[in-house]
This record gives structure tokens, C-alpha cells and sequence, in this order.
């Protein structure tokens, strides 16, 4: 097997996805208000940045159409997904305001919270950062919950499981 080696630009783009998508990646579904109703974004780029204070980060592609919605958000909530949610996933993938097709229920802060996940982080946006093609988007978490369950896992472009113990 061939090692492939590039330095990253626009005529290596594909190369670069390729490089990344080695790296298996959880998945979540995040959530928040509009003005239009409720919204909702795949995402897997998702961390941890803080224990204390607690934030979490995740980062929306700026081409999104549902970017400046997210951008512009003052709370949003960030569902990590089970490992049999791949269904969900997609839905919010391919639509962000497909709610009716989802169990859901509004929040304290009128957040839109995905029924079943196997754990959410219900936020106040802190910070919005560029983070060139994406926006970083730091949220203070203001409430968190959680579940036994395997998550969803997303690896060269597939959604999968993850072959382990249970947690």
C-alpha cells in the first residue's frame, strides 16, 4: 500500500478530504430556534474545550445555507447521536427545518431538543470565532444529559458503529 503525500490547496482538495476522512469522527445533530421555526444541522465537528467553565465547540461550513442562522444564534443545543440514529443524521444533513418527520420538545429556553439521543448539550452561544471556510462557535453549557448506548460514528464518508463494549 502507497502513501500518499501532498501539501494542502485547491488542487489537492480531494486528497485532503480523503486524509481526514481516516479519522473517525462521532456525530451529532444541533439544534436551535429561528425565526422561522426550528432548525437543525449535521455536524461531526465537534470537541470539548472546557470543563470549567464548561464549553464545547462545533463548526458550521460558512456555504451552509443554515450557517448565519447558527451564527447568529443566542442558544443552541448539540445532540450526539446513537448508533442506531443514522436515519436522523441524514434527515438533518439533507434539511434543517424537517421537524415534523422527529420527536421532539421544546426546551426552558425554547431550544428544540431531539427525543432519544444518546447525549445533548443544551448552550449559550460564548463566542464566534472565523475559522476560514467554517465558523468556530463556542457555547457555554448551560445544562447537559446523557445515556447508556454506542454512538454514531461517521469514517470515509459511511455511517457506522463502533465495534466495543457497551457503555
Amino acid at each position: 500500500m502507497s502513501e500518499t503525500t501532498f501539501t494542502p490547496g485547491p488542487d489537492s482538495a480531494r486528497d485532503f478530504r480523503d486524509a481526514l476522512g481516516c479519522y473517525g469522527t462521532g456525530v451529532t445533530v444541533v439544534t436551535t430556534m429561528s425565526p422561522d421555526g426550528p432548525m437543525g444541522m449535521t455536524a461531526n465537528s465537534f470537541a470539548s474545550v472546557s470543563l470549567d467553565p464548561a464549553l464545547v465547540l462545533w463548526s458550521p461550513a460558512k456555504t451552509s445555507r443554515r450557517h448565519t442562522i447558527f451564527a447568529n444564534a443566542s442558544h443552541f443545543a448539540i445532540h450526539i447521536m446513537a448508533e442506531d440514529q443514522d436515519a436522523l443524521a441524514r434527515h438533518f444533513a439533507q434539511q434543517g427545518d424537517g421537524f415534523g418527520a422527529v420527536d421532539w420538545h421544546l426546551s426552558e429556553e425554547n431550544l428544540p431538543i431531539l427525543d432519544g439521543c444518546l447525549a445533548r448539550f443544551e448552550c449559550a452561544t460564548d463566542a464566534v470565532h472565523d475559522g476560514g471556510d467554517h465558523s468556530i462557535i463556542v457555547g457555554r453549557v448551560i445544562r447537559a444529559a446523557h445515556r447508556p448506548g454506542r454512538g454514531l460514528i461517521f469514517k470515509q464518508g459511511q455511517y457506522g458503529g463502533f465495534l466495543g463494549r457497551d457503555a
